[in-house]
């Protein structure tokens, strides 16, 4: 029994130890799952999604939105995230107050955090005040308005490029075609205006004008769409930039196709609104668009967007059944990054979605003044602007609260679809392809090939003229003189008027080197009441007020003119000369000999003729006859030799080796010297007869000369502006006035100088008065004649490269001697003064030939020396002494020359065959060769004894 009971309790006791542990594992069970649950539990954040449903962008916007945070909080399931967004959605309806009121609903009834959206431009207006009153953070992946800016309000986000960012890439465009007139087409509401601003200074960087600016309404009818297409066509631009919804644009481009404006000659340019969503746009507005230009920003293909892509149309299709064909844009990219941003942000800033916090309000407040300030909101929102991933429109990161701009592409729209044709890259500018990047370049040859509208491959140059019908109006002078210029003719039988001239041949040549037809008709101009062009600037003036679309003539470019034109590059020589009479210069000639040479150089010449003469009887004296005899001989020798090498004249055998070596050198300058003293002895007699009476201005100031002007010339201006008196200036209409103005002089009631541009001067000089007046100058700069054109006109590049064109070849020429002759003058515009030749002209030789003669000497006196060491070494006589027997010797013959040699021999030949008494001193012997005799014995000094008469010459045969 007791065993029994034992045996119970024990298996009780196991029973119970059992339950006991089961229930033990059972409790730690649910503590690990309700520690576990407690923490995955995540704090949900509300976010505000504000978008137009029925727009393609907003039902696209929020598609992706939703698969952003699906596909973040699924790749990231294992990780330790505290946060999750809760999205709650909201229809603007396409409508800036629907925006509004969802956006206060928002903030005030659900406290969202964040708000994602709104569309477009208009609606992000009113809503970033009411982020910026909440403390919200506003992200916007489709408002573009550069008029939207984080500096107005820190809490506005632009996931999106801003409008201004691309305006570099189209004006890059415009540029590398050269067109230098745009005209916008914009839509009229704040997402339109937003770019102009932008664009015109770009366009204006490159030297581009807007004549006009195109405003749509953005809902406006056909008729309002053709009215305006109808004005654009009427004008001389052809190049357009259309900036405007999807919708609108389709619309405009429909209705171009139909007037023709899609035809050759005309250029389309769309901006990014546009061009992004191209294949969300009707299959027939694309084709309408043919040749159109766009740019986009360049999304990197990757498989990870191949994927999503794929992935998205298979989830929008199964969400909308309706739509087909479906095409994913750069919108759709940027609010898929917008969410992930987002989502990366709440989790970074560990928000905990606390309630706003109230403001203290009246009972009667409405509900903007009921809304709340997050506290987490300053958190949020710098958590945004620090966070930077790799997103699938490439790298997300802002600055300044911007999405930083990427490389933008180029495309072409050809038929149904588009094809890129370059790139365009900040650092490199435009470029075929993203690799090949070099320095920075606009070339055209850097795009693909493009089809313009009208379906050719032509680039069209921009602009037509005329629009209407109309031929240009070109405005001439109307003149008395100078007709060769520009010549009006009317025939009052015909009522018609023949414009001729330089000036208008000049420009019929210019305008047929244009690759294209440009129809114009002159115009004479003269001011109401008057029969002639009065004034230049008057005519030039008329371009500026549209009168004239050009002006042509003798027209001189001017700086005052420029601030109402343009100019081309002028075709005429610049400059404003002076014209005087000649003077007659043929009296006072008797010492016109002395001329050619300045006082230095006939000094410097006389002193090396006795200089060299000196040295060449130095070097003969002892060794040639003919250089010996009585001092006034030997004097006069030296001043004869000297002179006569002048013309080459001399007579006298030259025996020594130095005295040659000397010669050759010396003759050498004499020729140059004498060559250079006929030339310039020959311009001095023939052009000294041609100086004007007048060389320079001041002499005519200073004298308070009459001088004389072209009438309607700037140059009687000029003249008062340098210190001319105006009571001393007279005025002629002709080239036969302004001569006998001239031959009058100022003293006779006529003028001392003439004033005029050189193209007039030189028309002169085909005159048979040309002999009697020369040009002196030119005086005073100017920029020669060119034609003048509206500022910004599309032709005035054209026509500035026909100018160089016709200029630089033999056109220009013919057509001058067509109008001015063969010159019978000639351009005497250069100075006429003889110069004089100086010695810095023959310094160099004068050196040469002084070096020269030296260095003789000291070999001709070295040796001297050396042979009469004996004497100079003596201790006596005196120092004086010794220098009067070395100079004795010096006069005496040197017998071991050749020449004396010879001499003695010849003497001894005949004194062998003849049978003479000799004299005494016959019997002295002749000194030897190689031993010098004695001076003491043979010849001592006067006055000692037993000395002997010094021997001067040979002893007579």
């Amino acid at each position: 029994m007791r065993k029994k009971t034992s045996e119970v309790f024990s298996s009780i006791s196991s029973l119970i130890s059992s339950f006991s542990f089961f229930f033990l594992c059972l409790g730690l069970f649910f503590c690990t799952e309700m520690a576990m649950a407690q923490k995955r539990k995540t704090v949900p954040i509300n976010v505000g999604v504000v978008l137009d449903m029925d727009n393609w962008t907003g039902k696209m916007g929020l598609s992706c939105i939703s698969m952003a945070l699906s596909d973040f909080y699924s790749s990231n399931h294992g990780s330790d995230y505290k946060t999750r967004l809760v999205l709650h959605t909201r229809d603007s309806k396409s409508n800036v107050v629907a925006a509004a009121a969802a956006a206060v609903d928002l903030l005030k009834n659900v406290e969202v955090e964040a708000i994602i959206g709104p569309t477009s431009s208009m609606q992000a207006d009113f809503i970033i005040g009411l982020g910026e009153k909440s403390q919200v953070p506003i992200i916007s992946f489709s408002a573009t308005s550069p008029s939207l800016s984080s500096f107005r309000s820190p809490y506005f986000i632009r996931a999106t490029l801003s409008d201004s960012s691309q305006v570099q890439t189209i004006s890059s465009i415009i540029q590398s075609f050269g067109w230098r007139e745009v005209v916008p087409i914009y839509i009229d509401n704040q997402f339109g205006e937003g770019i102009i601003p932008f664009l015109a200074d770009a366009l204006e960087k490159i030297n581009a004008r807007t004549p006009y600016r195109s405003v749509i309404p953005e809902f406006a009818t056909d008729d309002q769409i053709t009215s305006e297409l109808y004005k654009l066509m009427s004008m001389q631009t052809r190049v357009f930039v259309v900036h405007m919804t999807t919708s609108l644009g389709a619309k405009i481009f429909t209705k171009a196709n139909e007037l023709g404006m899609m035809s050759e000659e005309y250029v389309w340019i769309i901006t990014d609104a546009m061009t992004g969503e191209l294949t969300s746009m009707d299959s027939s507005a694309i084709e309408s668009m043919h040749g159109v230009i766009g740019v986009k920003p360049h999304v990197p293909r990757n498989k990870r967007l191949e994927n999503f892509t794929t992935r998205w149309k298979l989830k929008f299709q199964q969400e909308n059944p309706t739509i087909l064909n479906a095409e994913l844009n750069v919108f759709g990219l940027w609010a898929y990054d917008s969410a992930t941003a987002l989502a990366m942000a709440v989790e970074k800033s560990r928000i905990t979605g606390a309630p706003f916090e109230k403001l203290n309000i009246s009972g009667n407040a409405t509900d903007l003044e009921t809304i709340g300030v997050s506290k987490d909101g300053p958190k949020l929102l710098q958590a945004i602007l620090n966070t930077t991933f790799k997103g699938l429109s490439g790298d997300f990161q802002l600055v300044d609260g911007q999405l930083q701009s990427p490389a933008y592409q180029i495309i072409n729209v050809i038929g149904n679809g588009a094809k890129g044709i370059g790139f365009w890259i900040r650092e490199n500018g435009i470029v075929k392809k993203l690799n090949l990047r070099s320095g920075y370049s606009i070339s055209k040859e850097n795009f693909g090939s493009i089809i313009w509208p009208g379906d050719t491959t032509s680039v069209p140059k921009g602009w037509v003229i005329p629009t209407n019908g109309k031929k240009l109006k070109i405005g001439v002078p109307v003149k008395d003189g100078f007709s060769e210029f520009v010549k009006v003719t009317r025939d009052f039988t015909t009522n018609t008027t023949t414009v001729t001239g330089y000036c208008i041949d000049v420009f019929d040549a210019v305008m047929s080197e244009l690759n294209y037809s440009v129809p114009y008709e002159f115009v004479p101009y003269a001011p109401p009441g008057a029969k002639t062009t009065e004034s230049y600037d008057d005519l030039v003036r008329q371009v500026f007020l549209g009168n004239f679309d050009a002006v042509v003539g003798d027209a001189t470019i001017r700086s005052n003119r420029l601030q109402y034109v343009d100019f081309t590059l002028p075709y005429t020589e610049s400059g404003v000369t002076m014209m005087v009479p000649i003077k007659d210069n043929n009296r006072n000639k008797a010492w016109v000999f002395l001329k050619p040479l300045t006082w230095e150089l006939w000094l410097t010449s006389f002193c090396f003729f006795v200089f060299i003469g000196f040295v060449i009887w130095v070097l003969e004296h002892r060794v040639n006859e003919e250089f010996r005899g009585p001092p006034s001989h030997q004097v006069g020798m030296i001043f004869w030799f000297s002179f006569a090498s002048m013309v080459f004249a001399q007579k006298e055998k030259i025996v020594s080796n130095l005295a040659r070596f000397v010669l050759i050198i010396w003759f050498l300058v004499v020729l140059i010297l004498t060559s250079s003293y006929t030339a310039s002895l020959t311009s001095t007699l023939t052009v000294e007869n041609l100086q004007p009476t007048v060389t320079d201005i001041k002499e005519l100031q200073k004298n308070k000369e009459y001088v004389g002007y072209q009438q309607g010339s700037f140059v009687k201006e000029l003249l008062i502006k340098n210190n001319f008196d105006e009571d001393r200036l007279k005025q002629y209409n002709t080239s036969e006035e302004c001569i006998d103005l001239l031959s009058k002089g100022s003293a006779k009631g006529g003028i001392a100088a003439a004033f005029d541009e050189i193209p007039y001067m030189k028309l002169l000089q085909a005159t048979p008065y040309c002999s009697k007046y020369t040009m002196v100058g030119p005086m005073y700069k100017s920029d020669g004649f060119g034609f003048a054109f509206p500022i910004g006109s599309p032709l005035l590049h054209d026509v500035s490269k026909a100018v160089l064109s016709v200029t630089e070849g033999e056109k220009l020429v013919q057509i001058e001697k067509a109008w001015f002759g063969q010159p019978i003058c000639s351009d005497s515009s250069t100075s006429l003064h003889s110069n004089s030749l100086g010695l810095d002209s023959f310094w160099g030789l004068f050196v040469i030939a002084g070096i020269a003669a030296i260095f003789a000497l000291l070999i001709f006196l070295t040796t001297f020396m050396r042979d009469h060491w004996h004497i100079i070494r003596r201790s006596d006589p005196s120092f004086r002494g010794r220098i009067r027997i070395l100079a004795r010797n010096f006069d005496r013959k040197d017998y071991s020359s050749h020449t004396f040699k010879n001499n003695i021999e010849l003497r001894d030949a005949v004194s062998g065959h003849m049978d003479c008494p000799q004299s005494p001193r016959d019997n002295l012997p002749p000194p030897q060769m190689n031993e010098p005799p004695n001076p003491e014995q043979i010849f001592p000094l006067p006055g000692e004894e037993g000395g002997n008469p010094p021997l001067h010459e040979a002893p007579p045969t």
